[in-house]
């Protein structure tokens, strides 16, 4: 489950300079490195980039919509090979943060201004200026909306919902965990309640499961295999890097690289990888990973592939962490889940009777529960749970798509949150394909390790052979309301069909017939073009309100800028889209 990032109000202001795309040799066509060195991409450079950026905005303001009272602050500055520059910014409106107010201005080489793609498109400033409510009532009414313990109330400017209210942001800590609460400052109506967490089993689905008498009981490894720490430094200075190994819950052995901090003496943190670390909750619930315990080891060997060890969890968290990183490091040049070469963390064990996985943003870590015992019966530390929702957290560091609306039990709803959702799936299953761990058979299915009666939670091929969430094949105005993990099969689908083609087809050991809206025949242009084309859109032409047809012009953009307008490339990201019915000729009136 997605939480609307509606929170974020703070953000670090980026002079690096970024370009995301492609790097390596695992895509065919134009290399994108991301973050440039300090000797390629000077933090004046980067400087001079915001600065023509910010300009251009405010000189284009019929396009942009930034205007008097506006401020400009940037999140992101990436730098494409080709020469193109954007610029992500958030915006604050008479020094209150807007909600709903992002957006990236592209510029080309020279810094002349190219084009905008933002979240609002109407004006941000609110019709009334005066809070009727003061900040006390305020905390009062969210306190109340999401039973918990309200902090300090903030105006904001809330811009998300076709037209700009003042309001009050505040977030609470509840005893399901911390929420944000928006509250309107003129008529003490609650505009939106989002928990901070993001949830991978919805409160839809846990409810459907136990309605029908299901659980969750993913097959794992058995026996205990004793096993002798690999590759252990003789450094004599510590820490040093060590390399040992995991016996885990889902993939049997596997490697994992920790620090040594004395002769017989290891913690699980890799310190190749940005000092990335998991850590034992010991049933807390606890959103500061400070207070996880550190996993430590006289021999470097983690786990004994069964529940029985509380290293085993780790092993397989870890693993899948680093198998992320390393996805998206490797594949994009990313550094890390915000690209700021910082750890991506975890805590195992967390809270009590938890059947769940989360992406914690106020941890910045992934949590995962031991399982209820009941519906779920194991930790859920399966490598796309791990890939997708990592993958929330580059949402989050980039577009921030947020669902339109949460309602009183959890569940999310919309278009952008759904296509948020989407892409924790498909860089989910992208992580399952770069790991290419024959215990872990890549594919384009979610969940296949969870133990459904129908073998899987979600898949790309075919998403309404999902009928636990009731995933749609194809957009139609309905969608609009639909549940977000419901609503994620049309731009999956697409992806699909972009990557591997319509009709029937065995990839590996996994067989899939992919149908098209309107009976077309779509030829493929392969996983890693596909995969290459979406990351780019997300990462410049997504932003926080992005819905199905604007996903369908960033993937265009993206592909043109990749490999030209008349590339069969773009052609093909029109067919895919065409083939889950979404086109130009029917995009909602409202939008035209």
């Amino acid at each position: 489950m997605r939480s609307a990032h509606i929170r974020s109000v703070a953000v670090a202001v980026a002079v690096t300079t970024a370009a995301t795309g492609l790097a390596g040799t695992a895509f065919a066509g134009p290399a994108t490195g991301e973050r440039q060195p300090a000797a390629a991409a000077s933090a004046t450079t980067a400087a001079q980039v915001v600065a023509a950026a910010r300009t251009a905005a405010f000189a284009h303001a019929a396009a942009t919509g930034v205007g008097a009272g506006d401020e400009l602050q940037p999140q992101d500055v990436m730098i494409d090979p080709e020469g193109a520059r954007h610029v992500r910014f958030v915006r604050t409106h008479r020094g209150m943060p807007v909600l709903g107010g992002d957006l990236v201005v592209h510029l080309s080489r020279r810094l002349a201004y190219t084009g905008v793609t933002r979240a609002a498109d109407h004006s941000v400033r609110p019709a009334a200026t005066e809070a009727k409510l003061t900040a006390r009532q305020a905390e009062e009414k969210a306190a109340a909306a999401a039973d918990g313990d309200a902090g300090t109330a903030h105006l904001v400017v809330d811009a998300r919902d076709g037209a700009a209210a003042l309001a009050y942001q505040v977030s609470v800590d509840g005893t399901s965990g911390s929420s944000t609460v928006v509250v309107d400052a003129r008529t003490g109506r609650v505009r939106s309640n989002t928990p901070d967490s993001d949830e991978f089993l919805s409160p839809k689905l846990l409810k459907t499961l136990r309605s029908r008498g299901e659980t969750l009981d993913p097959a794992t490894g058995t026996g205990v295999e004793s096993l002798i720490g690999a590759s252990v430094s003789a450094a004599a200075r510590y820490p040093a890097t060590a390399h040992g190994s995991g016996r885990s819950l889902f993939v049997g052995k596997v490697p994992l690289t920790t620090t040594q901090t004395a002769r017989k003496s290891f913690l699980l943190k890799d310190p190749t990888r940005y000092g990335t670390e998991t850590r034992d909750a010991k049933g807390k619930e606890t959103e500061s990973f400070g207070q996880g315990t550190k996993f430590t080891s006289t021999t470097d060997s983690w786990g004994n592939g069964t529940t029985s060890s509380r290293g085993s969890a780790a092993a397989d968290a870890q693993y899948g962490i680093t198998e992320t990183l390393d996805f998206y490091r490797k594949t994009f040049g990313r550094k890390g889940i915000a690209n700021n070469s910082k750890p991506a963390r975890a805590m195992v064990h967390w809270g009590k009777k938890v059947g769940n996985a989360f992406w914690d943003s106020t941890c910045g870590c992934m949590l995962y529960g031991d399982g209820d015992g009941d519906e779920i019966k194991k930790p859920l530390v399966v490598l796309d749970v791990t890939g997708h929702e990592l993958t929330h957290g580059v949402v989050d560091a980039t577009a921030k798509l947020e669902p339109t609306y949460v309602d009183n039990h959890g569940n999310q709803f919309g278009e952008p949150g759904a296509l948020n959702e989407s892409l924790a799936d498909i860089f989910g299953s992208g992580v399952e394909f770069f790991a290419d761990n024959p215990k872990n058979p890549p594919n384009y299915l979610l969940g296949e390790k969870l133990g459904l009666r129908q073998k899987f939670l979600r898949r790309l091929d075919h998403p309404s052979l999902d009928r636990l969430e009731g995933t749609v094949d194809y957009w139609s105005p309905e969608v609009a309301n639909a549940e977000v993990h419901a609503g994620s099969g049309v731009s999956s689908h697409a992806f699909y069909l972009l990557a591997e083609g319509s009709g029937r087809k065995t990839i590996g050991a996994t067989t899939y017939d992919s149908p098209t809206y309107d009976g077309s025949t779509v030829t493929g242009i392969g996983r890693a073009k596909a995969t290459a084309i979406f990351y780019r859109a997300l990462t410049r032409y997504m932003v926080s309100s992005t819905d199905f047809h604007d996903a369908r012009i960033a993937t265009l953009k993206a592909a043109g800028d990749l490999y030209g307008a008349s590339s069969v490339e773009y052609r093909t990201v029109d067919q895919a889209w065409a083939a889950v019915d979404v086109t130009e000729a029917d995009t909602p009136g409202a939008r035209h």
